[in-house]
């Protein structure tokens, strides 16, 4: 997804997706640049997000216009494409990583889109925003909860979501599902301090959401051509980097990290960890 930080252990809301960059450096050389492979901070294909952003903005469309809220936005690239699927509507995405709020501006300036959305930096725990027409929190629903909350976040997290959607509005939910329940053996290949109960199942997930006041409209998982088309996007720019810098003093750092970060896919998360896009209908209360 778009968010800069997710889970309690990661940055995808998924899997430990560390920055490969470190900090910031004027020396181009000294770092491989950050994520230019990536468009969707998450294992998410072009043809799968225009069906997502059609259905988020139909109530958008429909009543000419309306208010955009992403929660864990990161650079914003399903939050734009909403508002241009929606002409006259207007977002905000909110995330503590400056560096992809930049990207969000720059992006939103050279689509045309600069007046109508504002990326802010803040927490989006114990958020005061909202309510909105459409709440995109996209591999963020960590973000939502106190850092001291046991897992798992899911349900926690679509409770405050009913809560920041308008009436008629929209929710899109993106998350990490156990596809089978994990052993010791898996948890031991994962990110550190991994736990079982960190995410539901798929089923569960979806009964989280009816519990929290939705009804799904739409429950679609990633494919494993998505996650490894995000997977290879996430690790090309440090790998090119590493090629072309075998010998630069930071090499060591980086390629230990990259080597990590991809045997942790392909011998922990790989057809274990699921992502489910849920495209949610918040139930009348009146």
């Amino acid at each position: 997804m778009d968010s800069s930080t997710s889970t309690h252990t990661g940055t995808t809301g998924t899997a430990p997706h560390a920055d490969t960059t470190g900090p910031h450096v004027t020396d181009p050389d000294a770092a491989p640049p950050r994520l230019t492979r990536v468009t969707f901070h998450g294992p998410l294909s072009q043809e799968r997000a225009d069906r997502i952003v059609r259905r988020a903005a139909e109530p958008l469309v429909r009543a000419g216009g309306g208010t955009v809220l992403d929660l864990g936005s990161g650079w914003g690239e399903t939050l734009l494409r909403v508002l241009e699927a929606a002409p006259g509507s207007t977002g905000i995405g909110v995330d503590l990583n400056e560096e992809d709020l930049a990207r969000g501006r720059a992006s939103a300036g050279a689509r045309g889109l600069g007046e109508r959305v504002e990326f802010i930096a803040e927490s989006a725990t114990d958020t005061a925003r909202g309510p909105a027409d459409v709440v995109l929190c996209l591999g963020s629903a960590h973000a939502l909860c106190p850092a001291d909350a046991p897992p798992p976040y899911s349900a926690d997290a679509l409770r405050v979501l009913r809560r920041l959607v308008a009436p008629g509005g929209r929710v899109v939910l993106g998350e990490g599902f156990w596809q089978r329940t994990p052993t010791a053996a898996d948890l031991a290949a994962l990110w550190p301090d991994a736990r079982a109960d960190e995410h539901l199942d798929l089923g569960g997930l979806a009964e989280a959401a009816v519990a929290a006041g939705f009804r799904p409209l739409w429950v679609e998982t990633a494919s494993e051509e998505e996650w490894e088309e995000f997977e290879s996007a996430y690790l090309a720019d440090t790998e090119e980097w590493l090629a072309s810098h075998p010998h630069h003093p930071r090499a060591a750092e980086l390629r230990e990290r990259a080597d990590r970060h991809r045997a942790g896919f392909l011998r922990g998360y790989r057809r274990l960890l699921g992502f489910a896009y849920l495209t949610l209908a918040p139930v009348a209360t009146d």
